[in-house]
């Protein structure tokens, strides 16, 4: 359980701690169990919807989104806003890796997070209270996978770095296990559309990641936690045009 203790200590801030020595291979092996994580993270935001149904719709939405940011550190929306950074414009793949690296934030990375954010809020406010649960779980589990899905299917385009690892030793068998697991998810909560909905967010994630590989000829952390923020919105509003 070592692998999955990683995972649930790599994405999020519960208090986890692995013991045991880890080998390199263990943080590849380790995505199998990103989606279950996801699963677990969904699950936590779901019952706070329904702690907090006595409060009005919008107010509801808003502690969700900074109740999301929280359990994961805000590590992916960093992820997100140092990639808007990095691979604006036509710089080369030593620039945008060297403006990733700045602890700075740019103009791009601001306008980036707050149009995520905006994003990411409506939709919660706009999904009906009694099918927000489905959402969350949804979206939850679906960012996990593509963060194991971008890191088996493209090299890392550093050196060295937090990711790395992730990267080079993302196994296949690791890749499918948590597909089926997502996919069966999608259709336990949403019967038929939920193929649907999983090839639509699935697309956006393809689009996005590919654009990446040209940029920097691979994925780093940073491109990683953005995959998993666009994911996460790619599911939610594809879910409600599914929905309406």
């Amino acid at each position: 359980m070592k692998r999955f203790f990683l995972a649930l200590q790599f994405l999020t801030i519960l208090p986890i701690k692995v013991k045991p020595k880890l080998e390199k291979e263990d943080f590849g092996k380790s995505l199998l169990w990103f989606p279950f994580v996801g699963a677990l993270i969904g699950i936590i935001l779901s019952l706070s919807v329904f702690f907090l149904s006595f409060l009005p719709k919008g107010v509801i939405a808003a502690l969700i989104l900074i109740e999301s940011i929280i359990i994961t550190g805000g590590i992916h929306l960093d992820g997100f806003a140092d990639t808007c950074d990095g691979l604006y414009g036509f710089s080369t793949k030593e620039k945008s890796l060297e403006i990733m690296r700045e602890s700075r934030i740019g103009t791009m990375a601001a306008i980036g997070v707050a149009l995520l954010l905006l994003l990411k809020f409506s939709l919660f406010a706009s999904i009906r209270q009694e099918l927000l649960w489905k959402y969350l779980i949804t979206m939850a589990v679906f960012a996990r996978w593509a963060q194991a899905w971008s890191c088996f299917s493209f090299p890392y385009a550093r050196e060295e770095g937090k990711a790395k690892y992730f990267v080079e030793y993302a196994g296949k068998r690791q890749l499918i296990i948590g597909a089926i697991f997502t996919l069966a998810f999608f259709i336990l909560l949403w019967g038929v559309k939920g193929l649907v909905l999983f090839l639509s967010s699935f697309f956006v994630i393809w689009v996005l990641a590919n654009y990446i590989y040209r940029k920097i000829s691979g994925m780093t952390g940073d491109t990683i936690g953005a995959v998993n923020e666009v994911a996460e919105v790619s599911a939610l509003l594809f879910g409600l045009i599914l929905s309406v």
